[in-house]
């Protein structure tokens, strides 16, 4: 089901998170291998190596997550429900690496906004696990903070403002050095077309403007994490080339890139790895190809409607 956010009592910014560091996972993977001669040592700390650089791509993880809203007797009234609560997210697994960009598809209410929340650090989990390199973010969130990027169609930019002074405002707010706060305008500005509006009241804008405005300001820290809720949303099919383009090229960055988005083609164009997510549990997880091939039309438009039949909608 869906919860208007408008309705929904939100529980105080941050997210629980737990240290499982690399040190820890040499020393388990070390005590495993020498139970048996299976492994000679240079096999051994081959496989220990292989092991460590698996863990140190893995730029974000989440264990067991899980989400639950309270529903009012107005709420459960108007669903015919007797649940004084709704699970919106519901036990969630998941593992981004740096250069991948993961995609989260499923129809509306599935849980992908309230995931991509938790993620970001905006809300906290009922319960499980959101981890970042092994650390403990819950005890320096400002710190993990200033490694992400969160953009959702739901956090509006003030329309009295122009994209320069936002933008300007967004880069002090991270703490951004000015020259380098400069030469990030100037370039994100540039990629997105909005030089001749940087001085316009974003009231003034159109829709699609707004939006690679939000992009470029979203970006202006140069984040490590970049969370995109549908980030192609009021584009038309240049514009949202460009923006699939400049993933790509952050991607050849090294960043870690969150999608959530209803545009199937847009996950086949850019997306390394995606998850399909209906009623807040994922129902497939592969690359776009392996996912394609869980159906013999080879279509991953018919995939996510069997996955997802009976999902909300």
């Amino acid at each position: 089901g869906y919860v208007d956010a408008d309705e929904i009592d939100w529980e105080s910014i941050g997210i629980a998170c737990i240290i499982e560091s690399v040190i820890w996972t040499k020393t388990r993977i070390s005590c495993s291998l020498s139970s048996t001669d299976t492994f000679s040592p240079p096999q051994k700390e081959r496989i220990i190596n292989i092991e460590e650089k698996r863990m140190s791509d893995i730029v974000l993880e989440c264990k067991s997550l899980s989400k639950t809203f309270p529903l009012s007797a107005k709420q459960r009234k108007e669903r015919k429900v007797s649940s004084t609560s709704l699970i919106a997210v519901d036990d969630l697994d998941l593992s981004i690496r740096a250069g991948e960009i993961f995609g989260l598809l499923g129809p509306n209410g599935a849980g992908k906004t309230t995931t991509l929340r938790m993620l970001s650090s905006l809300i906290s989990p009922t319960s499980g696990e959101v981890l970042y390199r092994g650390e403990n973010i819950n005890s320096h969130i400002s710190d993990y903070r200033k490694k992400v990027s969160f953009l959702t169609s739901e956090l509006k930019l003030d329309d009295f403002f122009t994209p320069e002074f936002t933008f300007d405002y967004f880069a002090a707010l991270y703490e951004v050095e000015p020259e380098e706060a400069k030469r990030r305008k100037t370039e994100l500005f540039h990629h997105f077309g909005i030089d001749s509006f940087a001085n316009s009241q974003i009231k003034n804008l159109s829709t699609g403007m707004r939006q690679k405005a939000s992009l470029a300001i979203s970006l202006c820290h140069d984040p490590e994490i970049i969370i995109f809720d549908e980030p192609t949303n009021g584009l038309d099919i240049i514009a949202s080339r460009e923006v699939e383009d400049f993933l790509l090229s952050l991607k050849k960055e090294g960043k870690a890139i969150i999608i959530s988005t209803h545009i199937l083609e847009e996950v086949d164009a850019v997306c390394t790895r995606a998850i399909v997510i209906a009623d807040g549990e994922i129902k497939a997880d592969g690359t776009p190809a392996q996912l394609k091939a869980m159906d013999p039309s080879g279509r991953l438009d018919v995939v996510f409607r069997n996955l997802t039949k009976g999902g909300a909608q």
